[in-house]
């Protein structure tokens, strides 16, 4: 497993809340309430964005994969963090990521989508 990014929030997440966003944001789910993933679409794919297991995490491969679990969280009204603690979030439709003394733009939110889940390159 990658880098792996986790939705943060203060009041717990129950699968039901988590089932209602995201059959309103055009997400879908694969699995149980216990465990599942959730899945986003590109095209004639469908494509894993974060994992189900009482919490929401992804292990991003793209960009693409960045903006969903920025979507998500916000839909959620949650943050996403990663391991180092930097924070994910889309401002003025910007996905973005924010740390100690440095700041990241991964480009307009429409444009990554639009490009699809395409794997970074090491």
């Amino acid at each position: 497993m990658g880098y792996e990014l986790r939705v943060e929030r203060q009041a717990p997440l129950s699968f039901a809340e988590l089932a209602n966003v995201l059959g309103r944001a055009g997400f879908e789910f694969r699995g149980s309430p216990e465990s599942g993933e959730v899945l986003a679409r590109h095209g004639d794919g469908v494509h894993a964005v974060a994992v189900w297991n009482g919490a929401l995490s992804g292990a991003p491969g793209s960009d693409w994969h960045v903006a969903q679990l920025a979507r998500v969280s916000g839909l959620l009204g949650a943050r996403l963090v990663g391991e180092d603690g930097e924070s994910y979030a889309i401002r003025d439709g910007v996905v973005e990521q924010t740390g100690d003394q440095a700041a990241y733009e991964f480009g307009r939110l429409e444009e990554i989508l639009a490009a699809g889940p395409a794997t970074w390159r090491a």
